[in-house]
């Protein structure tokens, strides 16, 4: 009985480290971070079949330490954007991302909402400013008075369609302090 029970831990342990050949880590896209050290990098660890995990790491290049910022292996990172208004003291990290599978299928797809997070520029913070049932569909900044004014809608019947009976709002926040200031 322990030769079989050796043999076969033997075999599922050559069989998993074979597997771990086809694992390969993507850099996709390295993003510098204006007035800092830092620098963002878009990271997938990828198997054979599917994505193991998606995350972006915030690299110091002074000294090299880094901070992990972990995303849903199945997440569609859309855009990754630097807000910078010196004027207002003002220097945040913008992810518009789809992080969250609302309609329970088999993963986050195109079906799913957009959100918006702000990271502060050392990966430290994170603020996810949208809900995740809110599905975002544009947002620009105001550099004067340092807010965000995002449109989009709730998905209130639950359908995961766009149509007459969804709430659309404009959502505006503060920058400084990540606070809703009013809905429209």
């Amino acid at each position: 009985m322990r030769r079989l029970l050796a043999t076969i831990l033997t075999l599922l342990t050559c069989y998993t480290y074979g597997q771990d050949k086809y694992n390969y880590v993507n850099f996709n896209k390295l993003t510098e971070i204006k007035g800092t050290e830092y620098v963002i990098a878009t990271i997938e660890n990828r198997g054979k079949i599917e994505t193991n995990s998606k995350y972006l790491l915030f690299i110091n290049t002074l000294n090299g330490k880094t901070k992990q910022i972990d995303f849903p292996k199945d997440a569609y990172i859309a855009e990754i954007e630097q807000i910078k208004i010196d004027s207002l003291g003002i220097n945040l990290i913008l992810v518009a991302a789809k992080t969250v599978n609302l309609d329970n299928n088999k993963g986050i797809d195109w079906n799913d909402p957009e959100q918006i997070i702000i990271l502060s520029t050392n990966g430290q913070e994170r603020t996810q400013l949208t809900d995740d049932k809110y599905f975002v569909r544009t947002w620009i900044i105001n550099r004067l008075t340092g807010g965000i004014v995002i449109t989009g809608y709730y998905d209130t019947n639950n359908n995961g369609k766009y149509d007459k009976t969804d709430k659309n709002e404009i959502l505006i926040y503060d920058l400084k302090t990540l606070k809703l200031i009013s809905k429209i």
